[in-house]
């Protein structure tokens, strides 16, 4: 017997469009789509790459910036300060620059030393005067020969703390370290208060004596600067009030600034008055003191505070009261 074994194959087919295939027919079609799904997974790839380059860069350009602004931080404050003094001073600067022959970098120059004479001189005399005196005053109590002079009666008559501060001072003058030793706890707050109000008003005066040296620098390169802060002005508010608002910005500077300076001197010589009239020694450089705080904003009962004190305890009642409120309104 013979078996037949019959062949089976799949019909061969051709489409137009198609590539003939006798068991997978594939269409050219196909062939082109798998071959742009490689290329668009290539593409995507090397997008992806490239994102992760730029984020890396990003970051790092991020954390540059960010280490920058650490190290500048405690100074950008003082670079505020001179850029505000050199916009205040610059029209006074092109006419000192005029005089001197248009030689900007010694008028700068001049300008600075000037002003810096005038911050550390009264500061020099005053802290001189108060070192020498708290030596004095450490002497004296080493070797026991400090005496505290006894009230006069007029300081019972203070309104509210008279009877107070006559008995407070009245035991000082007859067993100062009894008077210490009981009042421990609040001089101890006074000397602390004594000490941070010494110290912030030398780290004030530190920071103007630096932003007046940067305003000097600034005022070197002023044309420049000028320059440079119109167009910025220009690109963000457009090319016809760029210059205009660049122009009402230092004018504006310029009016607060002055402002500033002619309340202090107003300050000043309201105090000066009030000095004079109470007949209190050293005026003059109690003056200078009050100018120097008012204009580097700092409260001028810092100076006035001690000398209300005196007077209290040299002038009768009524003028006393009145020359503290005269120097708590100054």
């Amino acid at each position: 017997e013979y078996s037949l074994v019959a062949e089976i194959r799949p019909p061969a087919f051709s489409v137009p469009g198609q590539v003939e295939c006798p068991i997978f027919p594939v269409s050219a079609q196909t062939g082109e789509l798998a071959m742009n799904d490689l290329t668009v997974s290539a593409e995507d790839k090397r997008f992806q790459r490239r994102a992760i380059e730029a984020s890396i860069r990003i970051g790092l350009i991020v954390l540059l910036v960010l280490w920058c602004f650490i190290i500048v931080k405690p100074f950008v404050l003082l670079i505020l300060w001179g850029a505000i003094i050199a916009v205040a001073i610059y029209p006074l600067f092109l006419k000192f620059s005029a005089l001197l022959g248009n030689r900007e970098k010694l008028a700068a120059t001049l300008m600075t030393l000037i002003a810096l004479t005038l911050l550390i001189t009264p500061t020099v005399m005053l802290s001189g005067s108060a070192i020498e005196s708290s030596q004095v005053l450490a002497e004296q109590l080493e070797s026991g020969t400090l005496k505290v002079p006894p009230p006069t009666e007029k300081v019972r008559d203070w309104p509210l703390v008279g009877q107070r501060v006559y008995d407070a001072w009245n035991l000082a003058s007859r067993n100062l370290e009894g008077a210490i030793s009981k009042f421990s706890s609040q001089l101890s707050v006074l000397g602390k208060y004594a000490l941070s109000a010494a110290a912030g008003a030398g780290a004030t005066i530190l920071q103007f004596v630096i932003s007046i040296i940067i305003a000097g620098v600034l005022l070197v390169y002023a044309g420049s600067g000028t320059r440079a802060v119109e167009r910025l002005s220009v690109r963000l508010v457009g090319a016809e009030d760029g210059i205009k608002f660049a122009s009402m910005a230092g004018a504006t500077i310029r009016s607060v600034a002055q402002g500033v300076l002619g309340v202090a001197v107003i300050q000043a010589i309201l105090a000066g008055l009030g000095l004079v009239v109470m007949g209190v020694p050293y005026t003059g450089l109690l003056t200078l003191a009050v100018l120097l705080l008012a204009i580097v904003q700092l409260p001028t009962i810092i100076v006035l505070l001690p000398v209300i004190i005196y007077v209290f305890s040299t002038a009768a009642t009524v003028p006393a009261v009145l020359f503290a409120v005269w120097s708590v309104l100054v």
